[in-house]
């Protein structure tokens, strides 16, 4: 009997051994920042979006726990960089930023033209928009839009034609009221925001720099993520890539037309 229990208990110590093995994962603190599709506010105060999902499937695959925050980017920049935030999402690496964190990519984006119908044909492409003077353009303030978009917005400057807005449902305001007649953005800005300011119908998309690319990802403390946490979440977002969970998620926040497109990394 006792040569029984003995053998039952080796055997159950073997079954479980592999599992012991693996690295903890434990809580990462996440920062989460507000902005279209990827983190937004539901008119019953919950919170949804492209980063919210991604992260939401991470824990489920990868036992890793998140304690997250809402915070603005530029402290959760400041935050990464002097050690004291494990992670946050849809993050664009520079050669700064690697210094200090990691990145997993999980999507690619470029910016578009977004301007009201009513507009002449004319106005349809750079030149064209130029050509009138009284067209005005609105962009976030201190966002980059690529060579060939701040080379125009240079342009639009010199002769006083571009609105700084403080954040993007401020420049769909802009445009909402006439002040301007185009707003450059992400698909994973406007998606979200125009259908709450019900101008959905009102715009037309334009693609003006169709070969840029903006890689976003997953952004890891160097100081803080250990190396095997940081392949554990890396195989966790390829995993989704190959199941279709993310082209899924996106097709939920911008549509099935866009959500295609943001794989293309």
């Amino acid at each position: 009997m006792l040569k029984q229990i003995v053998a039952c208990c080796v055997l159950a110590l073997t079954a479980t051994a592999p599992l012991a093995a693996q690295p903890e994962c434990g809580t990462l603190g996440l920062a989460f920042y507000e902005l279209g599709a990827l983190y937004y506010q539901k008119p019953d105060g919950s919170w949804a979006g492209i980063d919210k999902d991604v992260v939401d499937e991470l824990a489920k695959r990868t036992g890793c726990q998140f304690q997250t925050t809402l915070e603005s980017r530029v402290r959760i920049w400041t935050q990464l960089s002097t050690g004291k935030l494990d992670m946050s999402v849809s993050g664009i690496p520079t050669p700064e930023r690697e210094k200090f964190a990691r990145f997993i990519p999980y999507f690619t984006t470029r910016n578009y033209v977004l301007q009201l119908n009513s507009l002449p044909a004319s106005a349809g492409t750079p030149d064209g928009f130029l050509a009138i003077p009284d067209y005005k353009v609105a962009v976030v303030k201190s966002f980059k839009h690529g060579t060939d978009y701040d080379a125009w917005l240079d342009k639009l400057r010199a002769q006083g034609r571009v609105f700084d807005a403080p954040d993007f449902r401020s420049v769909v305001r802009l445009l909402k009221i006439g002040r301007v007649q185009a707003v450059l953005a992400l698909p994973t800005s406007w998606v979200p925001v125009l259908e709450q300011e019900g101008m959905t119908a009102e715009v037309r998309v334009l693609d003006w720099s169709p070969k840029d690319s903006v890689v976003h990802g997953l952004i890891l403390s160097r100081e803080r993520v250990p190396p095997a946490t940081a392949d554990r979440l890396a195989k966790a977002i390829q995993d989704m890539r190959d199941d279709g969970t993310l082209l899924a998620i996106f097709k939920r926040h911008v549509g099935a037309e866009m959500a295609a497109a943001l794989l293309n990394y």
